[in-house]
């Protein structure tokens, strides 16, 4: 090996390497060029530059100088090269995902309601055609709102604490010791208080009682309660809003009727019963064998309760009534268990 052989080997090999480098149609192509020529453990001009202690020592300066002038030009020649093919690479990719933006957009899949959503929504459209107002109210209530402004005394059962679900925070008195609610029924106080008669208010929420779960039974559920104050309102007035939102929520034809029944905040008190959806009133296990079923309570509401809302029981007079939205919705859809509505199982959920 002389220095002429070695010059000449370089020669050949930078011309090779260039014509490669400038043919290489893609990158995977052009790195395995680069490897091959330049490449630190098997590269041609690695073993090249390995064959340079076999030279005279005098030759050596001159042949590693020639070396690097190849290796610097293949490295310039394989940079270039992939700069190009890079560049063709992301403008063939940008033609095949353009994107029309003048056509029409792909519309995405629709959810629909959740059935108790949509049962509240039913409910609210019913009684806004008599002119019922939809209010809201806190979670979180106090004693005095909860209970004493509806005619709750403290001995009364159904503020036991197995029933009561109380919020741990300092109050200085009772009636300012806060509670998860356990109805509805304070928005009517808190309607009242800021509402001038008339009033057709119309209260839907969540509840929550201190109860053992199960088919029929849940510790958190909802409630959708309604209240007329007017002067001259009677409990035919009541009878015939609860026969039409019945007829309209279950079907014309559907028979009716009033019970005794006893809550705290009305007086008299009626229990409202519509003809068993199952069995069409023959009777059934799931009426009891009855041919009805209860789906709310209802009242006029208590001098008590008028008063404590800042109202004149001698100048108007009011109805209340109260239902639960869980129990509307599975008569509604023939459902059997009411853990199914907050499991949130999409294949239960997707039927509706």
């Amino acid at each position: 090996m002389d220095l002429d052989s070695v010059s000449a080997d370089l020669a050949a090999l930078r011309a090779g390497a260039l014509n490669e480098i400038a043919a290489a149609a893609d990158l995977r192509t052009l790195e395995a060029v680069e490897a091959r020529f330049v490449g630190r453990k098997a590269g041609a001009l690695t073993d090249v530059l390995r064959g340079i202690g076999r030279l005279p020592s005098a030759d050596r300066p001159a042949v590693g100088a020639l070396a690097n002038e190849v290796r610097v030009a293949l490295e310039a020649a394989l940079a270039a090269r992939r700069a190009e093919l890079e560049a063709a690479d992301l403008d063939a990719r940008l033609r095949e995902d353009r994107v029309d933006v003048t056509l029409p957009g792909r519309p995405g899949p629709r959810g629909s309601l959740h059935p108790l959503l949509e049962t509240n929504r039913e409910i609210a459209r019913i009684f806004g055609q008599f002119g019922f107002v939809v209010y809201e109210g806190p979670e979180v209530e106090t004693d005095e709102l909860n209970f004493q402004a509806l005619n709750i005394p403290p001995d009364h059962p159904a503020r036991d604490l197995q029933d009561t679900l109380y919020v741990e925070a300092p109050a200085r008195t009772e009636g300012e010791r806060l509670l998860l609610r356990t109805h509805t029924s304070p928005v009517q106080i808190r309607v009242m208080r800021s509402t001038p008669p008339p009033i057709r208010a119309l209260m839907p929420g969540r509840c929550f009682r201190y109860e053992a779960v199960d088919a029929s039974h849940g510790f958190e559920f909802f409630q959708v309660e309604g209240l007329m104050v007017d002067e001259g309102t009677t409990l035919a007035h009541l009878r015939g809003l609860l026969d039409e939102f019945a007829h309209a929520l279950f079907g014309p034809g559907r028979r009716t009727r009033f019970r005794p029944g006893y809550y705290p905040f009305t007086e008299p008190s009626v229990a409202f019963d519509v003809e068993c959806l199952i069995c069409g009133g023959e009777g059934c296990p799931a009426c009891k064998r009855s041919g009805w079923m209860t789906i709310l309570g209802a009242g006029m509401v208590h001098p008590v309760v008028l008063r404590n809302g800042g109202l004149d029981p001698e100048r108007v007079q009011g109805f209340a009534f109260g239902m639960g939205t869980d129990r509307i919705a599975l008569l509604r859809h023939g459902i059997s268990d009411l853990r199914y509505f907050l499991e949130n199982d999409l294949r239960f959920l997707e039927q509706f």
